[in-house]
């Protein structure tokens, strides 16, 4: 049997998502959760590997196993009893044997949060990017100008993190929305794909343009340099994520 699911995670206390010896992950939590519903080994697979410290509003898998069933409407509520309290899995169904939750996405969309104030709210202490240093509305719409030359299909090695053994570093980017909401500035970005820590460099790089270090046209610079010393600074990973997993007709 092989189910897709969809949960939730706050990534603060996980070594990420991929399974690590002698660390805490959010796919070996998810293993010995479905282990313990189906009383069979199960495989879980994931739509991404987020980083330590990423969250998830919408982050998709499969589970399988040989042997073990429970309806796909009621696994959401079997497993919870067995997952810690910073996941959640709130939709379930069965899927075709072919599905991959990774390989059959045709496309994501990240949500990064920046608390912008002077003084932190610990509410949001690893739940966003605390910047004390204010974004002036001007500097905000310099973000959106920036935010321009990413949009449609580009090698981004520049906004690759270094070391990336990644040979395809081709990515269209669909749309980048930045919008303030009271202290919180809210960055949305969909592509078909993302490289390692591609929507952090883009964040800190599109914050230094709000400050003045770059242009707006000097985004379009950097990319034509593949050159990740280009780019501005990685931004922290307790503002980023996952936010929607989109796969077309592939769950029909």
């Amino acid at each position: 049997m092989k189910y897709f699911a969809k949960i939730k995670y706050l990534g603060t206390d996980f070594h990420g998502f991929q399974v690590q010896p002698d660390k805490r992950t959010v796919q070996g939590e998810l293993c010995a959760a479905a282990d313990a519903v189906f009383g069979v080994p199960c495989r879980v697979t994931g739509c991404s590997r987020t980083d330590g410290g990423v969250h998830a509003n919408e982050f998709c898998l499969t589970i399988e196993n040989e042997g073990g069933t429970v309806p796909a409407d009621k696994l959401p509520l079997a497993i919870a009893r067995f997952l810690p309290e910073d996941i959640s899995m709130f939709y379930a169904k069965e899927c075709d044997d072919s599905f991959h939750p990774r390989y059959d996405a045709v496309g994501k969309e990240y949500l990064y949060r920046i608390l912008n104030t002077r003084v932190q709210n610990p509410f949001e202490t690893h739940r966003a990017w605390f910047l004390p240093r204010l974004i002036s509305d001007e500097g905000l719409d310099l973000m959106r100008s920036g935010a321009k030359y990413i949009l449609g299909k580009h090698d981004f090695s520049a906004f690759m993190a270094a070391g990336s053994d990644t040979e395809d570093t081709l990515r269209n980017v669909d749309y980048i929305k930045i919008e303030r909401n009271g202290d919180i500035i809210e960055l949305r970005i969909h592509a078909d794909g993302f490289l390692y820590n591609m929507v952090r460099i883009i964040t800190g790089t599109l914050t230094e343009v709000a400050f003045g270090r770059f242009t707006p046209e000097d985004i379009k610079t950097i990319i034509d340099s593949r050159d990740r010393s280009k780019a501005g600074m990685t931004a922290p990973a307790d503002g980023l994520y996952l936010n929607r997993v989109d796969y077309g007709d592939k769950l029909l």
